[in-house]
């Protein structure tokens, strides 16, 4: 049954006036009309006759009057639920390795200084794995490395990245790749930058820390590639060897997203947050 329908018998029906609905409604006495003619047609029954001074309710319109007046209050009270809501109890995070060490201790900190009721839920992982959360509703938003081309996905910011190559500092490190599991973008760059580079005995080994990947390349087991940003700002130059990639491999940037179908209503928020 139509809610539109449902209003103007409801306004009908309290005036008891097809005119008196119409200028209620601002709208032509026709188009009242016309409107009470399609609901009466769509349950089967009459729901007004006509008086000289009006109209008068029928028997079904009677017993109709309070339900319709309750479907319409219910709807007036989610009208209002959703014009005054701001954002939603919860808002689940997806992020690599990489930028939660750098950037999601201050995102979370903003988030909860401007909304201090909202649950925040964190997840992280390589760029496949945050991006199939969001495609399976797991997760909210999810910063991930590299521009997604997904057309499920909507980039709410872009934060721009120079990537550098590691290596220890102090021993020839052991041909292997250290990178997280299967899915990381940076091992897919490393693996075009090492093809390119025509070296293509290295051995891939993955490992689930961020720090654990530093320990073992300073410790010369292999190399790696990360956010210029991230070495830097905690300090990781010490003890590595720091060499810059060619200009088509050395932007990786990282990448704010949602669904398309699901974007956060604090959207407006997140974009213009400096992290």
């Amino acid at each position: 049954m139509d809610s539109n329908l449902l209003k103007v018998f409801l306004c009908v029906a309290t005036l008891k006036s097809f005119s008196k609905a119409a200028l209620e409604l601002d709208c032509a006495q026709s188009n009242v009309t016309a409107r009470i003619k399609q609901l009466e047609k769509n349950i089967g029954f009459n729901l007004f006759h006509r008086v000289s001074k009006g109209v008068v309710l029928t028997d079904v319109a009677i017993k109709l009057l309070p339900l319709a007046q309750e479907i319409i209050q219910k709807i007036q009270n989610a009208e209002q639920l959703l014009l005054h809501m701001k954002h939603s109890e919860n808002l689940k995070i997806g992020s690599t390795e990489s930028n939660a060490a750098t950037r999601i201790i201050t995102l979370l900190s903003k988030i909860d200084n401007k909304y201090p009721n909202m649950k925040l839920e964190l997840t992280t992982g390589p760029t496949q794995e945050i991006k199939e959360l969001l495609l399976d509703y797991k997760i909210d938003i999810g910063f991930i490395s590299g521009k997604p081309l997904e057309k499920e996905f909507k980039i709410l910011k872009e934060y721009k990245e120079k990537i550098v190559l590691l290596k220890s500092l102090k021993k020839e490190p052991a041909k292997n790749i250290l990178t997280f599991k299967k899915g990381c973008t940076y091992r897919k760059y490393l693996d075009a930058y090492l093809k390119q580079q025509q070296q293509l005995d290295y051995k891939n080994i993955e490992f689930g820390s961020l720090e654990t990947i530093l320990g073992c390349v300073k410790m010369g087991m292999g190399i790696t590639i990360l956010p210029l940003s991230f070495i830097q700002r905690f300090e990781h130059t010490k003890d590595l060897e720091i060499k810059y990639l060619p200009k088509e491999i050395e932007n990786i940037h990282t990448y704010m997203i949602c669904r398309v179908d699901n974007e956060p209503l604090i959207s407006s928020f997140l974009k213009k947050l400096e992290l």
